[in-house]
């Protein structure tokens, strides 16, 4: 590859562009061996969920209510309010 010309060079990066692809899709083409999943096989997959939202709820209706009642009293939590 020596000097092109602007012209020159947007063809070679055009053909360049179309060769890759190409070969992207005879790389990845199954020939029809692919196929959806029956229901048995849909119903056998298993998708995780995230595992630590229940842990926040947990958190701030039992621990963090029960902390807040050992630090202040009701005649405290009355004073802080007034002010």
């Amino acid at each position: 590859m020596g000097v092109m010309t602007m012209k020159e060079l947007c063809e070679y990066s055009l053909q360049q562009k179309k060769l890759r692809a190409r070969g992207h899709r005879l790389k990845h083409a199954h020939d029809g061996m692919c196929s959806g999943l029956t229901n048995v096989e849909y119903n056998r997959v298993v998708t995780r969920q995230k595992s630590t939202f229940s842990k926040a709820r947990k958190f701030t209706h039992n621990r963090m209510w029960l902390d807040t009642h050992k630090k202040f009293d009701t005649k405290q939590l009355n004073i802080i309010v007034k002010s």
